[in-house]
């Protein structure tokens, strides 16, 4: 028999940490006496952070005693008590190995269900005092599970957990906690997942990627391709950078140029996904370090060539470069190409919708629509100022008239006199979010959006407005990625910069997107951490290498790990979350 054997509720409060503050709500206190239970939480109980915790889905964390057992005996610590690990159940039964996704239990006066496992975090180990805990859970198959509360009612402790359905498909929560953070799951088991309705939205989608990449990659995909997109693509077509011919230099409006590219001795370059971009290291004249940039690919994938179309802005270093001094015949340092930012296979609409230079990737994508004759039906949504910054205005017209089912809408803000409405242009003003609203769009469509980073929220809000799921609307970030630091509070944006105190002595890490070269210095642990003092944006979880929310590409170079990671990053990515660099390394942050 089961047993309820504590109750505990706990408020969010700030924490000290690292020099930071966390806002959290895993210390959790037992408490005595009949408790009510609401659709999202305990009385008394709160989560500090929405985005990972809490919600219809997780408004109860349970734990077990048995594993308080074993990690007593496993950490050697005596001092353990009910609430630890941030649980708000403590209870004797109920093992990860048995309960399945889908179980429903009746507690007292309350009926719940249960929806997933726990979530890997950093925080249980901030409560713990043990740094690798949210690693040690999954590593050690001891994860907890939430519950989704079916009928509110009071609950106490002593009371007993009387089992009133199971769930379908016998999945376990030991079971499909492995299946996302550990290697060697298969299909079979990733299909049963998502044939049970009670598992919560968010496994339920990491469960689809995983299903789409495993008929995609040879011998299925790894689990972590269900928690980080960067895991989904292809490994790189060569490692570091290469020598790149430039074999024409063509200018597309008043402030953007293209770069035709060739392998140096004349062989087909690698094939590309439309979508896809390339990074390049510009060197300066002097004994200046090199400017590493990424530039969308804008030609037509599988050409045996690529192009690259740069913008010069007035402050823009390596455009400007480029501009200047980059010639036919001269040779251009190239990683392979990256990025996850693709045209995916399928016959349904896709809407193709960008701002200014941002039409670079999504050309990629008409070229290739073009190129398979494709069927679905296309909306190209255009904005830009006039046409004298419409770049590759006559290339896209003549792509769009080439498809059967093709709409184009091109918006020009500030129309010149020599601008043609109805020719050159379709309406006159933004791309905004009311146009977006009256166009009727698809809404089984795929979008696919670049531009300016107000743009792209603002059209994003536009397009769910339209009835397009948000799974379905993706997006390509121009230089850095927007910070994921949950549950710190008071992280202002900053100009990434060298960090503060004496210069380090180790290999350089140039990150790319911030545009920032520094020596590694000792005094990190992790290129996280170095990442973190340079004020360079990055996106982390775990700090463990389990839940691989850190995964990104590693353009060029080598690193050490210390923990091991639980699963590997895919080809040619690292978790910098646990890494250090043996050599000079180039990471897409």
């Amino acid at each position: 028999m089961a047993t309820l054997t504590a109750v505990n509720v706990g408020m969010p409060k700030d924490v000290p940490w690292h020099g930071r503050t966390v806002h959290t709500g895993v210390y959790k206190e037992t408490v005595s006496g009949p408790r009510m239970v609401r659709r999202l939480n305990i009385e008394g109980d709160g989560q500090g952070d929405l985005g990972g915790h809490g919600g219809e889905q997780r408004a109860v964390l349970v734990y077990q005693l048995d594993s308080y057992r074993y990690w007593a005996k496993e950490l050697g610590r005596g001092d353990l008590t009910p609430g630890n690990f941030g649980e708000n159940f403590t209870v004797e039964g109920l093992p990860d190995d048995e309960v399945c996704i889908g179980d429903r239990y009746r507690v007292g006066g309350a009926l719940f269900e249960v929806t997933q496992p726990r979530v890997t975090c950093y925080r249980v180990g901030l409560r713990m005092g043990e740094p690798q805990m949210a690693a040690l859970l999954v590593a050690h198959r001891r994860p907890g599970f939430y519950l989704r509360v079916i009928e509110e009612g009071e609950v106490e402790a002593g009371q007993e957990i009387v089992k009133v359905a199971t769930g379908p498909e016998a999945m376990t929560v030991e079971e499909i906690d492995r299946v996302l953070y550990l290697p060697s799951h298969t299909r079979e088991q990733v299909e049963r997942a998502l044939r049970i309705p009670a598992l919560s939205p968010g496994w339920q989608a990491s469960m689809r990627t995983l299903r789409d990449q495993a008929g995609k990659a040879a011998g299925g995909a790894s689990g972590s391709a269900g928690l980080n997109a960067a895991a989904t693509a292809p490994p790189p077509a060569w490692p570091g950078f290469r020598p790149l011919v430039v074999t024409r230099i063509e200018d597309e409006s008043r402030s953007v140029f293209s770069l035709h590219l060739a392998a140096v001795d004349g062989s087909e370059l690698p094939k590309t996904l439309p979508g896809q971009f390339l990074t390049v290291k510009v060197r300066p004249a002097g004994d200046a370090p090199p400017l590493i940039r990424s530039y969308s690919l804008s030609g037509e994938p599988n050409a045996g060539t690529y192009r690259i179309s740069v913008k010069v802005e007035p402050h823009g270093a390596a455009g400007n470069e480029l501009r200047a001094h980059i010639r036919v015949g001269d040779h251009l340092e190239t990683a392979a190409p990256r990025g996850t930012f693709c045209l995916e296979d399928g016959d349904n609409p896709v809407i193709l919708l960008s701002a200014g230079v941002g039409v670079t990737p999504v050309l990629a994508m008409l070229h290739a629509l073009t190129r398979e004759r494709s069927r679905r039906k296309v909306w190209w949504l255009h904005g830009t100022r006039d046409g004298t910054e419409h770049a590759f205005a006559q290339e896209c017209r003549e792509l769009i008239e080439a498809l059967p089912h093709a709409k184009s809408a091109v918006f020009y803000s500030r129309p010149a006199a020599t601008d043609h409405r109805g020719v050159d242009y379709q309406q006159r003003g933004r791309l905004t979010p009311d146009r977006i609203a009256a166009l009727g769009l698809p809404a089984d469509a795929d979008a696919y959006l670049c531009g300016p980073a107000g743009f792209m929220d603002a059209v994003t809000a536009a397009l769910a407005a339209s009835g397009l799921q948000a799974s379905r609307v993706h997006t390509e970030t121009f230089g850095a990625e927007a910070s994921l630091t949950p549950g710190i509070k008071g992280d202002a944006a900053a100009v990434p910069h060298r960090p503060a105190g004496p210069a380090g002595t180790g290999p350089t890490v140039s990150f790319a997107r911030s545009g920032l070269e520094v020596p590694w210095n000792d005094a990190q642990d992790s290129l996280l951490e170095l990442a973190e003092a340079c004020d360079v944006p990055v996106r982390w979880s775990c700090r463990t290498g389990v839940c691989h929310t850190c995964e990104l590409a590693l353009m060029s170079g080598a690193v050490a790990y210390s923990p091991d990671p639980v699963e590997p990053p895919g080809g040619g990515n690292v978790l910098i979350c646990c890494s250090t660099p043996v050599e000079d390394v180039v990471l897409d942050l």
